[in-house]
This record gives C-alpha cells, sequence and structure tokens, in this order.
C-alpha cells in the first residue's frame, strides 16, 4: 500500500475493515473455484468442442483483433467518465487508476468486490477525498448503474418485439426488471424529495442491515437515517449539477461493453441472420444482470455460460452452417468478449495499482477539518465487470 499513515488509510464504515474468517474464506474460494471448473470444464464442452472453438478465434483477421482490442479500450476508459462526474474534483487519470486497481480485486477474489471498495477508499483518501465524498460517489456509480442493468433488459424486449422476434420467454424476466426498476427509482426519488422520507429509508435500510447482521452475530448499526437526510442533502447538490454527465457515461460504458460482445460474435463467425444484434443485446441484458451474484469474482465461468446458452438458444433454428460450427463460433465470440473485457483488467489494474503507489504527486492530506460522516454505507463494486 502507499506511504500514508495508517490514520490517512483506515477505511470508514461503508469499505469492510475487518479480517474475515478463514474458514469463510475457504468455503467461498471451494464454490468459486468448483463452480469456474464445472463450466470449463464440463458445461461448456457440452455446447462446444474446444478445439472447434480455437480454430474459430484463430480465423480471426489481424485487422479484426485490432477492431477489437480498439473497441475494448474504449469500453476500458468509457467507465472513467462516470467517476468523474460522480466524485468533484476527480481527474480522469485518477479515476482510470482507481477503477482498474479496484476491478483487478473484484476480478481475482472471491468476494472481491467488498476488498476492492476498501481499496478504492483508501486511493480516495490518498488523494485527499473525505468519507463522505467517496461514499456519496460509490453511491451515485451503483445507483446509476443500477438503472442501467434493469432497463437495458426492458429496452431489449422492445427492439425484440419491433424485430419481430419471439419474446414470450423474455417477457416475465423483463417485467421483473421492470417491478425492480420502478421500486428503485421510487425508493432513490423519496429519499431525495423531503428529509421526513430520507430519514425514514435510512431507518428501515438500517434495521434490514442489523437483521442481517445479527445473523453474523455482530451488533447494530445506528445513524443511518441521520447519514439518509446528510446523504439526500449532499445528492442533490452533485445530481442537479451531475445528472445529465453521469446518465450519458453510464449509459456509453454499457453500450461500449455491449459493442465488444457484438463485434467478438461476428468475427467469430456468426452472422447477423442467425443471431441478430437486438438478440445479442437481450441476451446482453439479462447477462448482465448476473454480475449482481458473487459466486465468481466477476461473474467467471457463470456470465460465460449464460452467454453462450443464450446465444445458442437464439439462433440454433436459423444457422446457415452445421450446430457444431455455429455452437463453437458462438463459444469463441463469447470466450474472446471475456478475454478481452474480463482478463486483460487483471495485469492493467496491476500496473495501474503501481502508478497509484509510485505517483507522490497526487498525495493530498484528508481535511481535518471535516467532522461530517459519511453517507449511507454501501457495498459499491467496481464498475468494470
Amino acid at each position: 500500500m502507499g506511504e500514508l499513515p495508517v490514520g490517512d488509510l483506515a477505511p470508514p464504515q461503508a469499505a469492510p475493515r475487518k479480517k474475515r474468517k478463514p474458514w469463510v474464506t475457504a468455503i467461498q474460494v471451494t464454490i468459486s473455484v468448483a463452480i469456474v471448473a464445472a463450466v470449463f470444464v464440463y458445461a461448456i464442452p457440452k455446447f462446444a468442442d474446444y478445439s472447434r472453438v480455437w480454430a474459430a478465434i484463430s480465423a480471426m483477421s489481424a485487422g479484426q483483433l485490432l477492431v477489437l482490442v480498439g473497441v475494448t479500450i474504449l469500453n476500458i476508459v468509457s467507465y472513467w467518465p462516470q467517476m468523474v462526474a460522480a466524485m468533484p474534483g476527480l481527474t480522469l487519470a485518477q479515476a482510470g487508476v482507481n477503477n482498474q486497481s479496484s476491478t483487478t480485486v473484484a476480478n481475482t477474489v472471491p468476494g472481491g468486490g467488498f476488498i476492492a471498495n476498501g481499496i478504492a477508499y483508501t486511493m480516495y483518501h490518498s488523494w485527499g477525498f473525505t468519507n463522505s465524498q467517496v461514499g456519496l460517489s460509490l453511491l451515485l456509480s451503483a445507483i446509476w448503474n443500477s438503472f442501467v442493468k434493469l432497463s437495458f433488459p426492458i429496452i431489449a424486449v422492445v427492439f425484440l418485439v419491433f424485430q419481430g422476434s419471439r419474446t414470450a420467454s423474455l417477457l416475465i424476466p423483463a417485467l421483473i426488471g421492470l417491478a425492480a426498476l420502478i421500486g428503485v427509482v421510487l425508493l432513490f426519488a423519496l429519499a431525495l424529495s423531503r428529509k421526513v422520507f430520507a430519514r425514514r429509508i435510512g431507518r428501515g435500510l438500517g434495521r434490514a442491515a442489523t437483521a442481517v447482521r445479527r445473523l453474523f452475530r455482530k451488533g447494530p448499526v445506528e445513524g443511518w437515517d441521520e447519514a439518509a437526510v446528510r446523504f439526500r442533502k449532499q445528492t442533490i447538490r452533485v445530481v442537479s449539477k451531475r445528472w445529465p454527465a453521469l446518465t450519458a457515461s453510464t449509459v456509453v460504458s454499457h453500450v461500449a461493453l455491449y459493442a465488444v460482445l457484438l463485434l467478438s460474435l461476428r468475427f467469430a463467425g456468426v452472422s447477423a441472420n442467425e443471431v441478430s444484434w437486438a438478440q445479442v443485446f437481450g441476451v446482453f441484458a439479462f447477462g448482465r444482470l448476473l454480475t449482481a451474484l458473487p459466486l465468481t469474482p466477476g461473474g467467471l465461468g457463470v456470465v460465460e455460460l449464460a452467454y453462450i446458452a443464450g446465444l445458442v438458444l437464439a439462433g440454433r433454428d436459423h444457422t446457415t452452417v452445421p450446430l457444431p460450427e455455429f455452437k463453437a463460433q458462438v463459444a469463441a465470440g463469447v470466450l474472446m468478449f471475456r478475454a478481452l473485457t474480463y482478463g486483460a483488467q487483471i495485469p492493467l489494474g496491476v500496473a495501474t495499482y503501481v502508478i497509484w503507489q509510485r505517483k507522490k504527486s497526487w498525495r493530498k492530506p484528508v481535511p481535518v477539518h471535516t467532522t461530517e460522516p459519511e453517507p449511507v454505507p454501501a457495498a459499491a463494486a467496481p464498475l468494470a465487470t
């Protein structure tokens, strides 16, 4: 970690401070390894032979690979403006260092989202940001990402309807997403509309958090009602000026991620006649919801299987090549997509962590006069998944 006083590095309540029990970590690691092994050793080979998959990947031209790398870079960089919009005073370079470093942890450690959250706090503190600034930034990023993730399945169904595709199997998930989106928007709107609503929501969340903590024999949380009121005031100040940038940057980052998947599939040989862009978007939209399940780091194995199964199901009745070859092309496209958007993040995060340690000119002390407690705690995961 950085060469800062311990007091400056101590994460606030929103970031985990206690070391997890070894047996909890062991269970998480065992479950994650079992899921990943089952998917890549058993499940994916049921869809496609790896030799055929590699043949489809090898058939990509140098130009196609360069295009994929370029779109992947766009996708990676597209997350940073959202962080800048959510954190006044943050530079684009700092956002990149923070995002990539925390993403590497989230992609490699079981339950790494919480640890990555702590790393994000540590970096922000070293740059002089306060607990409330960091907490608000993570919450706004999480809320805006939730808005987009929950709205995409609904948009996907609309696209498919206009294309004349069968959407009956997608209606129930879309309706669930719509109900969840309405609930999140209403909750957020109520919290911002009046102090009394913010206080009630904070008190309710505090009770829910206390009930969960009791299961692990931990004490109750306190002060979430007043923290919600402070969060409301801070949020109104930031959102009133930055909501267009927050919304635009969030949408762009998710669309750029979809573009990597679509191009990976097309370059692997999956034609528009077999799986249309709208069907790819539909599978992508519902697959993105799976990233909320902390079963494996970065959804490794779970996401790949969901995308491959969904795309094969969408195009198996419209193949222009033998079905085994089509399945191999789908698997090749999905695995290429994940290699670029998941695997490439890991070494990049190592490099940005080194930059954080050595970039002393960015270091600033946290203002000592700031005694304002942080807003309602959040376990916001890194953006790039």
